[in-house]
């Protein structure tokens, strides 16, 4: 609890420090929660878990997130199915073989920039944490998150080669194994790619797309996730939570 605060009264109620927080449990100090909710804070995003994992109640939860100013895109796990105004973790490759338990519910906090001409750079991002602002902070799915830089030098590596194509740190891996002679089996549908055209020998280029997939909408706005698709990989460029008119491809964040 918020230690500044030393006692409820009847305007001022005692909320978690930081973020995370049982909702709906009876206080008592159990081997496992009563709690209807468990919030986690995750920085640009949280993540919420539904022990019980209740449809209707999860239900409740998006509906209710779908009406706050603060949200940036909402995702449900699959075994929910179709809810209005959230996409499937599997969108995002959130939902995988992992031993932890799977969130039932991630919430994307909205970003938006303060000088539109330059968009990464002023980028503001709610963020559940106790840091200050200016402090720095990532988590969240804006642009300003996603879109970072990658460089390497050595023998095997094109010299002065701008890579145009998209990467990600998932790709780091395979392309350090294919050099050092490595195999290193797969243990998921989730992994990276070797960057065969940053290396000696390599295509200049490769063909890509930039796709775009909505949500089914919640008062008129929904949850549109950016992304470029090379092969079999998804790159992700951002969420947010919009109104959309026509093909969400056409669609922007901004």
């Amino acid at each position: 609890m918020d230690p500044t605060i030393p006692q409820q009264t009847a305007t001022i109620r005692q909320r978690p420090f930081r973020g995370d927080g049982l909702i709906g449990a009876s206080g008592a100090i159990l081997n496992q929660t009563d709690a209807k909710a468990i919030v986690a804070a995750n920085g640009g995003s949280d993540l919420i878990y539904v022990p019980d994992n209740n449809l209707e109640r999860v239900r409740a939860i998006v509906s209710f997130l779908t009406t706050q100013d603060y949200i940036g895109a909402i995702f449900v796990d699959d075994q929910f199915g179709d809810i209005p105004g959230a996409l499937p973790l599997s969108a995002i490759n959130l939902r995988g073989s992992a031993a932890l338990p799977t969130p039932a519910i991630v919430v994307g906090f909205k970003t938006f920039a303060l000088e539109s001409g330059n968009p990464l750079m002023t980028a503001v991002q709610i963020a559940d944490t106790v840091l200050q602002e200016g402090q720095g902070m990532h988590g969240s799915i804006g642009r300003d998150n996603t879109y970072n830089n990658m460089a390497a030098i050595g023998p095997d590596f094109k010299d002065k080669y701008v890579d145009t194509m998209p990467v990600s740190n998932a790709d780091i891996t395979p392309t350090l194994a294919q050099l050092l002679g490595f195999e290193i089996p797969s243990k998921g549908a989730l992994r990276g790619r070797i960057l065969v055209e940053a290396l000696r020998g390599g295509p200049e280029t490769m063909h890509y797309d930039r796709k775009a997939v909505q949500s089914g909408k919640a008062g008129g706005r929904s949850t549109v996730l950016f992304y470029q698709q090379l092969h079999e990989q998804r790159y992700f460029d951002e969420a947010c939570f919009i109104e959309v008119q026509g093909n969400p491809q056409d669609a922007s964040c901004r």
